[in-house]
């Protein structure tokens, strides 16, 4: 397959965003599409495999128990004792309760995993305090939709040591770890007083539907990834950007600029189940670390949530505000932090060491 017939299925995948189709849906069309057109009706025959491989992988049970961990801590009452602590050690700062915003956006990102609900709750509790003592709504806006993408960076952990540290030190599986979580988080509802059929209820409905979101978009890429694989995109993506020569930091330099770019009309799962299949084999080609990469991939995928026109957390946090000011106040009030990202990102580019050191000393390199 050509560079000319790659624009053509971006541009139409971006063409089907502007109107509003869902991602996975948008997939499923250029992937079966898109097949057909190049293979015939014979393509469909190699889904179906896929398909089922997918729904039955093992691992997967942990998307729905990672929810189910931060459905329970997000509902258990957590978020609001987290911000009145943090509030008395940081509220005297210059700018206190700001500072207070980005802590507890990092601390409950820790136990929720999620940018959308990181946001929606800690700015429920934050933005009535931070008005009536008199905070620009710029300022606070924008902190509390920056604060929430730490929800990607940070796995979902309750002080981190069951989760991760089963993880790290051999005794549980990434699913097993899940299960333990759950039972903590349990223990943790249970001790306040939360446990109840409506509580169950609640959590249950919100993991289901938030489960089959992502296994749907999942889905829906490996259908995609067939059409790719076949077609050679990766291949034919690693030659044409090896075309023009650029070295690992100026091809790392567009990388961010593609992203700045997607994430004004991709969500974060979308842009990362369509991107690194096709991007991991340009970067690994010229040298890049791709444990690295995925540090990277992640930045962008923050970055991409408060980038208008569709960056989540700029609605989440519009939505969550009572006084009716206009959206432009979050998007003002968010650009700096964006470009804090940028920023970082660049310093990451120049230092790798800064990302690479612990796996490294994990791995025993």
């Amino acid at each position: 397959m050509g560079m000319g017939s790659v624009f053509v299925g971006f541009f139409s995948m971006m063409s089907l965003l502007l109107m509003s189709f869902p991602i996975a849906v948008i997939m499923v069309l250029l992937g079966v599409v898109g097949g057909v057109v190049l293979y015939g009706w014979p393509l469909l025959n190699s889904m179906g495999p896929v398909i089922w491989g997918v729904q039955n992988e093992n691992i997967l049970t942990a998307i729905p128990l990672f929810v189910l961990l931060g459905e329970l801590l997000l509902r258990s009452g957590i978020a609001d004792r987290m911000y009145g602590a943090l509030s008395l050690w940081l509220g005297r700062l210059p700018g206190g309760l700001l500072h207070t915003n980005i802590g507890c956006c990092s601390l409950f990102a820790a136990t929720s995993g999620s940018s959308v609900a990181t946001a929606a709750t800690v700015g429920t509790v934050a933005l009535p305090a931070l008005k009536s003592r008199g905070y620009g709504a710029r300022q606070s806006l924008g902190s509390l939709a920056a604060g929430g993408t730490l929800g990607i960076l940070i796995p979902p952990a309750i002080i981190f040591a069951v989760v991760m540290g089963s993880i790290y030190f051999g005794i549980a599986t990434p699913t097993e770890s899940a299960a333990l979580g759950v039972v903590t988080a349990l223990l943790f509802a249970w001790r306040e007083g939360k446990l109840s059929l409506e509580f169950f209820d609640h959590c249950f409905r919100q993991t289901a539907k938030t489960t089959g979101m992502i296994l749907l978009i999942i889905t829906a890429a490996f259908m995609l990834n067939v059409t790719l694989a076949l077609g050679g995109i990766a291949q034919t993506m690693t030659e044409w950007v090896a075309s023009f020569g650029l070295s690992p930091a100026g091809l790392l330099m567009a990388l961010i600029v593609f992203y700045l770019f997607l994430g004004m009309f991709m969500d974060v799962l979308s842009m990362q189940v369509l991107t690194i299949p096709v991007a991991l084999p340009i970067v690994t080609a010229v040298g890049i670390d791709p444990i690295w990469f995925g540090i990277f991939i992640v930045l962008m995928c923050e970055l991409g949530m408060i980038t208008p026109p569709v960056g989540m957390n700029l609605y989440v946090v519009q939505g969550v505000r009572r006084d009716g000011g206009p959206f432009r106040d979050v998007v003002y009030g968010a650009i700096p932090y964006a470009l804090i990202m940028i920023l970082f990102t660049i310093l990451l580019i120049e230092v790798p060491e800064i990302v690479l050191w612990l796996p490294e000393s994990m791995s025993g390199r």
